[in-house]
């Protein structure tokens, strides 16, 4: 049976302390009680990340706080669960007010196509999970070693198709939630079931749940903007007459590595087989299930579905996903891909509604003295009849929206400098994309989202030069080796090493389909300045026509192709 409390003997903390902890309960509501200190228990901060949270502190403020004998500036981030990044306009602004009344003032729109909170004070996390469930949404599994959110390609043009696909991503997201009552009990002031520990059950998970996160994402040729081969399990819809006939199954992506370890590295996905429609959800939970069973419990930087892959073997891999289905998987269908970005602008569907799409840097929203985004944002919501849609390169689609209604909003924009978000920015920036790293990041060792928009200006003044202003190269940054922003799948990828310190990376493929390779390691900020320009020079001076910039790079031998991930530090 799943819920038989399993020995945890010789295995990774973390799988003892999820054994024990009553189905993530733990003693998190005693430390939310505590006046004493605005932090919890370290065990009860690996537990609440189930419940779509992580403690953190201001590093900005850590040394003079410890000068003045002070514990750290300690507050949360709250991350929601949102498949598919699709929410109501009465839901945005929900999350607006939430931003000002408990959080930082601003929101922040992740990778993965949903909100995060920054700065939230231990007192005040009940209610800001309160008042998200009251707008319909939640934050359960939005972190923690269970299914996170299903992303899905938002696709405005193709109305139908994204309306098939974007249900499919709220199935499966629905049917692999965790099943205890602990977040209701703890957040929501529901009352205990049964009144003994251990009465809960997790039919899929266990008491010990997943040896790692698992995520999902679902594309839609010919873009791949979720980045499908970066995901632990992905499903590529495939398109027939303009009927969806069904979805090819990938498996065994993912980004993180540990700087110094060659055993850990990113991975592409593989394309597993194709299967209906209506046979998606059985294929996630079953995938799921033998990773539950198979992942590295003991050393958690092997324990992802990807190491679980290259251990196994893909062939094995599906044998075992098949066992368990009872059925086989038909062979992979053709497709293709054509790029990861996305399309700024007014586009209208096919249904003859209009879509905005419009450019978040680095998906934060927020006030400034010259652009009021947050304040324009939340105008537009209140006269929105459609509904908002978060991409996968942390930007913002006002969707369906009529042809009466288009005016008011291009008013509205224009009224609030936000028509400069339709476009207008180089190819490069509308390219870029950071993780939030400083101050509140306790995994960051650079900066990155306060960074990269300074290093784009600078690049731009090269682009500029050479006449590729309005080119996409992509750039993605991170402050650490973990991918949180897929640094290696940018053309131009940089990791942080150390403070002010980066590993430069050259050379994936504009569709997301390559990883890219270590061209100079642990570079300071003016060497960056000093490596990448003459390239952007050399690939204006001799690319092909209609050739990227990280096929260049590889052409020209400035780094070698990266064929598997196992060769990613060859």
């Amino acid at each position: 049976m799943r819920d038989e409390k399993p020995s945890t003997e010789g295995l990774h903390p973390n799988e003892r302390l999820k054994a024990d902890s009553d189905y993530l309960r733990g003693t998190i509501e005693q430390g939310l009680a505590d006046p004493i200190t605005g932090a919890i228990a370290e065990s009860d901060t690996q537990l609440l990340k189930f419940h779509g949270s992580y403690m953190q502190d201001d590093r900005d403020l850590r040394d003079e706080r410890r000068r003045q004998k002070l514990e750290p500036a300690y507050s949360f981030m709250i991350r929601v669960r949102m498949p598919g990044g699709v929410c109501t306009p009465e839901q945005w602004l929900a999350l607006d007010r939430l931003a000002s009344q408990y959080a930082n003032g601003t929101l922040r729109l992740t990778t993965r196509q949903t909100f995060q909170f920054h700065g939230i004070l231990k007192g005040d996390l009940k209610p800001t999970i309160q008042g998200i469930n009251a707008s319909l949404l939640d934050t359960i599994a939005a972190c923690g070693d269970v299914n996170r959110n299903v992303m899905c390609h938002p696709n405005p043009d193709r109305s139908e198709i994204h309306r098939q696909t974007y249900d499919w991503a709220r199935r499966i997201s629905e049917h692999l939630l965790p099943n205890t009552r602990a977040y209701h009990e703890i957040w929501l002031d529901g009352e205990r079931v049964a009144g003994t520990p251990g009465t809960d059950s997790e039919p899929l998970y266990g008491p010990t749940y997943l040896p790692r996160k698992f995520k999902i994402a679902m594309a839609v040729p010919p873009s791949n903007d979720v980045d499908v081969y970066a995901h632990d399990l992905g499903f590529i819809a495939i398109v027939e007459d303009g009927e969806l006939r069904g979805f090819n199954v990938t498996v065994g992506g993912g980004m993180g590595m540990t700087h110094g370890e060659p055993a850990t590295f990113p991975r592409l996905a593989d394309v597993l087989g194709f299967c209906a429609p209506e046979r998606a959800v059985e294929v996630a939970e079953q995938v799921l299930a033998v990773q539950r069973d198979n992942g590295d419990r003991v050393d958690r930087k092997h324990a992802r579905l990807k190491y679980t892959i290259e251990d196994m073997g893909p062939a094995a891999f599906r044998e075992a996903v098949e066992a368990r289905l009872g059925w086989a998987l038909e062979q992979a269908r053709p497709f293709h891909f054509e790029d990861n970005d996305d399309r700024y602008g007014w586009h209208q569907g096919e249904d003859g509604n209009w879509h905005a799409t419009l450019f978040i840097e680095n998906g934060r929203i927020k006030d400034s003295a010259d652009y009021p985004l947050m304040t324009g944002l939340r105008e537009v919501a209140r006269n929105l009849s459609g509904e908002i849609r978060l991409t996968p390169n942390q930007n913002v689609i006002l969707s369906n929206i009529p042809d009466a209604e288009r005016p008011l909003v291009e008013d509205l924009l224009r009224e609030h400098g936000l028509d400069r978000a339709l476009g207008g920015h180089s190819g490069m920036r509308l390219g870029s994309m950071a993780c939030v790293a400083f101050p509140t990041c306790g995994l960051a060792m650079a900066e990155s989202e306060r960074y990269l928009p300074e290093l784009i200006g600078a690049l731009e003044a090269t682009l500029e030069e050479v006449g590729l202003r309005e080119d996409t190269i992509r750039v993605r940054m991170t402050g650490c080796p973990n991918g949180c922003a897929r640094p290696y799948l940018g053309e131009i990828g940089l990791v942080g090493k150390a403070l002010g310190r980066y590993n430069l990376y050259l050379g994936a493929g504009y569709a997301g389909q390559r990883l890219n390779r270590l061209y100079r390691e642990n570079i300071t900020t003016d060497q960056i300045l000093e490596e990448v320009p003459p390239i952007i020079r050399h690939y204006a001076e001799e690319r092909e026509p209609g050739e990227p910039f990280g096929d260049f790079v590889i052409r020209k031998e400035y780094v070698r192709e990266v064929k598997a991930g196992r060769a990613f530090h060859d």
